[in-house]
């Protein structure tokens, strides 16, 4: 079983940016992708960014040039870097991990993410 904890969220404003991380602990077998999701008020939850096997990157067509997702493979941690933040970017936002060999999936508890004046 893995665990997946996230840090970073909270409040900003406009233009603003914020450091969102993710430490997967635990039993983790080879990892097939890893990266950030997100689940707005009344909305349906979508995928922000992630990694996928062999290192590609698959970002949502609304962050693109503003989002940046990296990782830190030693310590099983994910990063998505969030620039020029907008109010509808406002969302919670969830780590998730896939497992290669077992198709598990992870969630982490999710972290506030808020932009507002």
């Amino acid at each position: 079983q893995a665990q997946l904890v996230e840090s970073g969220g909270g409040l900003v404003q406009p233009g603003g940016s914020l450091r969102l991380s993710c430490a997967a602990s635990g039993s983790i077998s080879r990892i097939n992708t890893m990266g950030w999701y997100r689940q707005a008020p009344g909305k349906q939850r979508e995928l922000v960014a992630v990694f996928n096997t062999g290192g590609n990157t698959n970002y949502a067509d609304s962050v693109k040039g503003r989002f940046t997702i990296s990782r830190d493979n030693a310590k099983n941690t994910v990063y998505l870097q969030m620039n020029a933040l907008a109010p509808e970017d406002t969302a919670v936002y969830y780590c998730y991990l896939k497992e290669l060999i077992t198709r598990r999936e992870y969630w982490g508890q999710g972290t506030q993410v808020t932009v507002s004046s």
